[in-house]
């Protein structure tokens, strides 16, 4: 695990207040607690990507997302087609001007540009994973072609101006919004008449009941090892698009395929489950003895200043996250892949 950037007050404040967005007792959330978060998410979305990028890093590549598997598929190979199938479903042309919104580290990107031929401009708001993105893209050669801004995606207007790119992108990122209406009503307006919007979007299912007890504390899971201000079902999702003016054109759930490899499969640390011998130390990471590792290594590298002050804690956090995702794919409550194909109409 590389050092993080420990120096930084800022950061180590953040990571630090990160866990305090949250009631200690998960299952006697109020609905002021949710406010405060809607209301802080630059806060709640930098204090837990300061403490947790590194941590993606080392258990998941560089591609923040889940994806689809079938039999004997590499997980480098999985995240790849994912993102690929995302490109052929908006149909991304060599040339269009693309826009990534909350590009992570940039390995989807990286990714679509090499498989489409686009010129892409990531956004992030997280200073320290624009930095990585920036050169991680210096090293496979692609400057030329895949850029990085900071900057906040409810804000894409302000930054980028109306009507200035082709094609915009999310994945599994728009669930830090506030609000699904707003950072939607952004890109539509930064798209071009016409442009095409393609988001992989993490809901709860329609089977979700939020009057369910049960149900209402794996959201609460979910939001707390994930850094998400509030989890909505997938309806809302579809309302939203629609109610700030875009066309929907396709939209799947695509973790509701049936598929005989589940897309959490990586996050139940059955090493018996790993797709290739390689894969088998991706799933171990996720294993007893694997958390058991990790927890033991980070605790140290947070007491001798390796990692910034609170790393650990969200690192705690992540084990939070893995079962609640686990439970929540395997329930059919959640879903991290609910694809929707939308486009700016050519006349509004």
């Amino acid at each position: 695990m590389a050092a993080s950037p420990n120096g930084d007050g800022r950061v180590n404040s953040r990571i630090e207040n990160y866990t305090e967005f949250w009631q200690k007792d998960m299952h006697k959330e109020e609905k002021a607690d949710t406010d405060n978060r809607v209301d802080s998410y630059t806060d709640v979305v930098n204090g837990y990507y300061d403490g947790a990028t590194e941590l993606y890093e080392y258990g998941w590549a560089k591609s923040f997302h889940f994806s689809r598997f079938y039999k004997g598929e590499s997980f480098d190979a999985s995240l790849a087609r994912h993102e690929h199938y995302l490109s052929a479903q908006m149909s991304l042309r060599p040339g269009m001007k693309v826009l990534d919104v909350g590009c992570g580290v940039g390995g989807p990107a990286r990714e679509i540009a090499r498989f489409s031929d686009v010129n892409i401009t990531g956004l992030n708001n997280n200073e320290f994973q624009v930095m990585r993105a920036r050169k991680y893209t210096k090293k496979a050669g692609l400057e030329g072609q895949v850029n990085f801004v900071k900057g906040d995606f409810m804000k894409l207007v302000e930054q980028f101006g109306e009507n200035s790119f082709d094609a915009v992108y999310a994945i599994e990122a728009t669930c830090h919004a506030p609000t699904w209406e707003g950072v939607y009503d952004q890109i539509r307006r930064v798209l071009k008449p016409g442009g095409v919007f393609g988001v992989y979007e993490w809901c709860m299912t329609d089977d979700w009941d939020p009057s369910n007890p049960s149900h209402k504390a794996l959201a609460h899971a979910i939001e707390f090892g994930n850094g998400i201000p509030e989890m909505r079902p997938l309806a809302k999702a579809r309302e939203a698009l629609r109610s700030v003016g875009f066309v929907i054109e396709h939209e799947e759930d695509l973790a509701d395929r049936g598929d005989p490899i589940p897309w959490y499969y990586p996050l139940e640390g059955d090493i018996s489950k790993a797709q290739t011998t390689w894969d088998y130390f991706t799933v171990w990471r996720m294993s007893w003895s694997g958390k058991l590792v990790t927890h033991t290594v980070l605790r140290l590298a947070e007491m001798i200043g390796l990692v910034p002050s609170g790393t650990w804690k969200v690192g705690e956090s992540l084990k939070v996250a893995a079962d609640a995702l686990v439970e929540g794919g395997r329930t059919k409550l959640f879903t991290p892949m609910y694809l929707v194909i939308s486009r700016k109409p050519k006349e509004e």
